[in-house]
């Protein structure tokens, strides 16, 4: 009986950890990584603000990791013109190797819709984006995004819809984050170099500062306690509710309502970028002239053929752009 106290002890305590996730806490459950000074906690720990101006942008980080779970954050993005901002929100493990999913949040200038930038790394390689323009006002109230990620899939929710799914398919070969523990992180940045129109706008300091308001932030996770948590965090069972069956897959509903997105808001999917994943020649360098003086949407500067090439394979691209969307 004694040699079962030990490990009915750590379990307990793991729960009650876990349930005390669920509602996080600002206060409590992270901490600033950077521009503390440009960061305001208030409201019992329920509400944050981030702040960028001319000196620094900031940002958080949870304290504890987690592997599988259901992350959401409420956000009211920064508001007018944004342009050349970016809004962070995503899970990353560390290392040269690590793993991450991503949600960020593009800015434009007043009247312009922001691009909602979805991204996967697996082993510390990217290049997996979608970006979609959202289909109400960002900047007017709180929204719901949504991480929701569990052995069979990575699904990114707004509102409670999904707009993108990442399936596993890492026993055909392609890649697929389910072994690193992951921390939330969330930051408000100036990338003025790439994320408006391809860096053509840059931000308008006279507009500073820029700030961007969470509340409703909710763990929902696997808490990571070490090497045993790869077993227990993926296990079908009361407490890991995210890994049950029923969420093994997308239901009737919800691929109608990723297809409405994907059919009328998407503006970039890697697996149709035919420059970056398919050898394209002179023509493509004419079309992507012609998308800057056209000033389309256009992904960052860091998706040049040479980085594709020596991180992906053209063929496991196409195989994955097959199988996962």
């Amino acid at each position: 009986m004694e040699c079962l106290k030990a490990p009915l002890t750590a379990l307990l305590l793991l729960s009650t950890l876990q349930l005390s996730l669920v509602n996080a806490n600002f206060y409590q459950d992270t901490y600033f990584n950077w521009g503390y000074q440009n960061s305001a906690i208030w409201g019992d720990g329920d509400n944050l603000a981030l702040l960028l101006d001319r000196v620094s942008g900031s940002g958080i980080q949870t304290k504890n990791q987690f592997l599988f779970g259901s992350i959401e954050m409420h956000i009211k993005l920064v508001s007018g013109n944004s342009a050349g901002t970016v809004t962070a929100y995503y899970m990353s493990s560390t290392g040269d190797h690590h793993d991450e999913i991503d949600f960020e949040f593009l800015g434009n200038v007043s009247g312009q819709p922001y691009t909602i930038h979805t991204n996967v790394f697996v082993n510390g390689i990217g290049n997996r984006e979608q970006q979609f323009y959202p289909w109400f006002d960002p900047t007017a109230d709180f929204h719901n995004y949504t991480i929701h990620w569990n052995p069979s899939q990575i699904v990114w929710f707004v509102d409670g819809i999904p707009i993108r799914v990442y399936r596993n398919y890492a026993k055909i070969g392609i890649p697929y984050p389910n072994s690193q523990a992951m921390k939330v992180y969330s930051s408000l940045w100036d990338a003025d170099n790439w994320a408006t129109r391809g860096g053509l706008v840059k931000i308008d300091w006279n507009s500073a500062p820029f700030i961007a308001r969470y509340r409703g932030m909710r763990l929902r996770a696997c808490y990571w306690y070490g090497p045993g948590s790869n077993q227990y965090c993926a296990r079908n069972t009361p407490s890991n509710w995210w890994a049950w069956p029923e969420y093994s897959k997308l239901s009737y509903a919800q691929t109608g309502q990723l297809e409405w997105v994907r059919n009328k808001y998407m503006i970039y999917d890697y697996c149709k970028d035919v420059y970056r994943f398919h050898g394209g020649g002179k023509q493509d360098e004419k079309r992507r002239r012609e998308e800057k003086e056209e000033a389309l949407p256009r992904p960052p500067p860091e998706f040049s053929r040479t980085t594709v090439e020596a991180s992906l394979d053209h063929r496991l691209t196409s195989l994955l752009c097959r199988t996962t969307t």
